[in-house]
């Protein structure tokens, strides 16, 4: 008779040594067959979702990135088909927002202007440009389930991840690859990012082309983050968010009657107008200006953004968006708004103040995204994995130097006169604000050349304006229709 206390510890030791250990396989896939119902017409698609390397300079796997790739199946003419490349910001931000609310084909469950509904989950997005356009959403080092790989002995290599540039150049690398393993390197091709995939989608579109030979149709900036605007400061920092002041307060109806009674893109025009002939000039005088201009530049930027001509006067002139997210419904309901969507409401500890204790629309899309996707890529796309998802991985510090993004879009285009760029913006977003945007839009190409190859809009919404179910329609359409619009038919790649 066999020894019990032995047959136990044989058995114990056995699931010591094959126990799993907590890791992606570095390089893997799962395919799972789906269908959609996309503007009234039923579309079969694939869907693939897996890892695949990011190598080093020795051919040496040093990270490996988590993507979903989507595609319309009984297509005939695969080269000729579109491909989306999609990216979210942060810098940090794992792909779920735009995969799960965007342009994907499975949409977050949510109310009409895109607040929480339990139970969490999906439903089939109709407005979903996978009717148009194969996509992929990638997820870079350390978002969603994408992670680094420790040298042998060593730490993380931090320079070759987690910078502006450190960033462009290994997923432009990444890219090369995937293009290659999934034969797309005859279709059109557009990138698409969000918030900081703004400035990370100006880079790749050089890099890709310059660096790995790879030329682009399209590039889509979603509430894009220009830091050379954001970061620097100064009085055209400072003015260019009088516009969305402007927009936040009209929709909380903080306005004057003569404003108030007008539509929103009536009223715009002219604190645009104001913002760019006006108020930057005053800004530039700093101290020196004068008692009577003060008064008056206070009086009308009062009128714009719904604070008192007093709060204004009492911070020189130059407003913080912290204290108008905290004050502007001070008096009005003792309510602060969203930072990245200012339609949303918080409730702060006290009434002062000069910012929110906590960003009210990032802590209600968290309530809804965080067990939809969850669920989504277990139980739908059959990804089986104890990693865990990370909506916001560790990439800080991040490395914000020799940010030449905007200059990159740039040449990208002087280069390759088929690219052409749309960018898209929510009104009430004011973290990157829609005005932010246009600015950008304006600022890429100093000769004015290449103007007629740009596209803004803008959505009655904020950060991601997608959430709003009458946004995430006209915004998909948008998109829609710039591929369409941008595709070369035939047309020579020549000026």
């Amino acid at each position: 008779m066999k020894n019990p206390i032995l047959s136990l510890c044989l058995i114990v030791g056995f699931l010591i040594t094959n126990a799993q250990e907590r890791k992606l396989p570095i390089d893997t896939i799962v395919t799972t067959q789906h269908s959609v119902t996309i503007n009234g017409t039923s579309i079969n698609y694939t869907a693939k979702i897996g890892t695949q390397p990011v190598w080093d300079d020795n051919g040496q796997p040093i990270a490996s990135l988590h993507y979903t790739y989507y595609t319309r199946n009984n297509v005939k003419n695969r080269a000729a088909r579109p491909l989306l490349i999609s990216f979210n910001g942060g810098p940090g931000s794992g792909s779920v927002w735009m995969h799960l609310a965007y342009t994907g084909p499975r949409v977050l469950k949510i109310d009409d202007e895109g607040y929480p509904v339990q139970p969490y989950g999906v439903s089939h997005n109709p407005y979903s440009v996978l009717d148009v356009t194969d996509i992929v959403y990638v997820n870079p080092a350390n978002t969603g389930y994408s992670r680094t790989i420790p040298e042998t002995g060593k730490d993380v290599d931090r320079d070759k991840f987690f910078g502006i540039n450190a960033d462009i150049k290994y997923l432009a690398e990444w890219l090369n690859t995937f293009v290659t393993r999934n034969n797309r390197w005859r279709s059109p091709k557009y990138i698409i990012g969000e918030s900081y995939g703004g400035t990370r989608v100006m880079g790749l579109s050089l890099a890709l082309q310059n660096q790995q030979w790879m030329y682009l149709n399209g590039v889509i900036m979603v509430s894009p983050a220009d830091y050379k605007v954001i970061r620097r400061g100064g009085p055209v920092s400072d003015a260019m968010n009088l516009p969305y002041y402007t927009a936040a307060a009209w929709h909380h109806k903080a306005l004057s009657p003569e404003l108030q009674n007008k539509d929103l893109t009536d009223i715009l025009p002219e604190s645009e107008a104001y913002t760019i002939n006006t108020l930057i000039p005053a800004l530039a005088k700093g101290g020196f200006i004068s008692a009577a201009e003060r008064s008056e530049v206070a009086q009308k930027m009062a009128f714009y953004s719904g604070l008192s001509q007093k709060e204004i006067l009492d911070q020189n002139l130059v407003v913080p968006t912290g204290y108008f997210w905290k004050n502007l419904l001070k008096e009005k309901g003792g309510y602060n708004i969203g930072r990245l969507d200012s339609r949303y409401l918080g409730i702060d500890r006290q009434l002062s103040g000069s910012s929110p204790d906590y960003s009210a629309e990032l802590t209600s899309w968290l309530h809804s995204f965080t067990p939809a996707i969850n669920y989504y890529l277990q139980e739908e796309l059959k990804f089986k994995t104890d990693i865990k998802y990370n909506m916001f991985g560790v990439v800080r510090p991040w490395n914000n130097e020799n940010d030449t993004t905007r200059d990159d879009l740039r040449q990208a285009m002087a280069q390759n006169p088929y690219l052409n760029v749309l960018v898209q913006s929510g009104y009430y977003d004011g973290a990157t604000t829609y005005f932010n945007a246009k600015y950008t839009m304006w600022q890429v190409d100093p000769s004015g050349r290449m103007k007629d190859r740009f596209q803004f809009k803008g959505y009655r919404s904020g950060h991601m304006m997608y959430l709003r179910r009458e946004d995430l329609q006209n915004a998909n359409n948008d998109i829609r229709d710039f591929i369409n619009r941008t595709m070369a038919n035939g047309k020579s790649a020549k000026y």
